[in-house]
């Protein structure tokens, strides 16, 4: 891009008179347990790397999120963020089998985090029926994952998200935070664990859609598909899921002629609308009103249910009572 006959258009390491002249990085690469990172010209790339599991959101998954994030921000080549998922689908939300399944013990380690507000086993304990509920032992953990997801709001740089296959749960915490969503006309988009044992803690909901329509979602739980997400101004743009590449390259190619300069004060003075609606407050309550969620009659009753047949029986218990259990729904 630099032989552009445009010097508008140099990137900030590009050109004689670039600040970053003759400052190659030497950091070391680093490796993260849910997610891959590269840079492909001016575009930085994050990719959810549990498919097994359908990237569902672990420990890990908010701190990864954040630490690429931040990486790429300070990356002077980079211009534009994509996240997208590897598999199936996007991201299923939160990995809740751990909780819901086995009182919160998962499978492998994490020594690092033992002992800490997001330990799953501390989690564990306070989320006993027979014991005293902490809602602010819940609250520390809680928005600990929504601070790392809202890193794609707060960057200085534009950040995309690319949906694919299936976008539920904790998985729109995350990608209603980024500033673009482009996403197959097939996706499913969603929150159906407001029918139960769930409030979106990111609280983006009404602040992408508007109060009708947010609510139209939230209060009985549905889905839109991805072409559904576009008419209703959720999604830039959706396209046949065989497109969805090519159609998400040609965004992130546009977005990257800009100047970085010009991206980050495009991107501050349009968060400045956004955050003045209240954002944070609405995280804040929405996190709340989660935790509590999962602390009724109904909560308990819905995790006992899960320790006794399974997670994945009990959500698809939930929602054949609305005829949309794993399908795009119709609102």
């Amino acid at each position: 891009m630099s032989d552009h006959p445009a010097p508008w258009r140099d990137s900030w390491t590009e050109g004689d008179e670039s600040p970053f002249a003759g400052r190659e990085s030497s950091a070391p690469e680093p490796e993260y347990r849910t997610l891959t990172y590269e840079v492909t010209g001016r575009i930085a790339r994050i990719t959810f790397n549990r498919p097994e599991r359908g990237n569902a959101i672990t420990v890990d998954t908010p701190i990864d999120l954040a630490a690429a994030v931040e990486r790429a921000d300070l990356d002077p080549r980079v211009h534009v963020i994509v996240v997208s998922g590897r598999g199936t689908g996007f991201c299923g939300g939160y990995d809740l089998s751990i909780f819901a399944e086995n009182g919160g013990r998962p499978d492998d380690t994490v020594d690092d985090l033992t002992g800490t507000a997001v330990d799953p086993v501390v989690q564990a304990n306070n989320h006993d029926p027979s014991g005293t509920w902490d809602p602010m032992l819940d609250y520390a953990m809680m928005s600990r994952f929504n601070r790392g997801f809202s890193s794609l709001l707060h960057a200085n740089k534009p950040t995309v998200a690319k949906l694919h296959g299936f976008c539920v749960a904790g998985g729109t915490d995350i990608a209603l935070y980024a500033d673009q969503i482009i996403c197959a006309d097939d996706t499913k988009i969603g929150y159906p664990p407001t029918r139960v044992w769930g409030v979106p803690a990111a609280g983006m909901w009404a602040h992408r859609l508007g109060d009708a329509r947010a609510k139209r979602l939230l209060l009985t739980g549905d889905c839109l598909s991805g072409k559904q997400a576009e008419e209703w101004g959720l999604a830039v743009e959706s396209c046949p899921a065989d497109q969805l590449d090519e159609r998400t390259e040609a965004l992130l190619e546009r977005i990257a002629m800009m100047p970085v300069n010009q991206l980050m004060m495009v991107k501050l003075a349009m968060n400045s609308a956004l955050l003045a609606q209240g954002t944070a407050t609405s995280q804040m309550i929405s996190t709340v009103f989660d935790g509590i969620s999962r602390h009724t009659r109904e909560g308990y009753a819905f995790q006992q249910r899960a320790a006794d047949v399974g997670f994945r029986e009990v959500v698809k218990e939930r929602d054949e009572a609305f005829g949309d259990h794993g399908l795009p729904g119709k609102p």
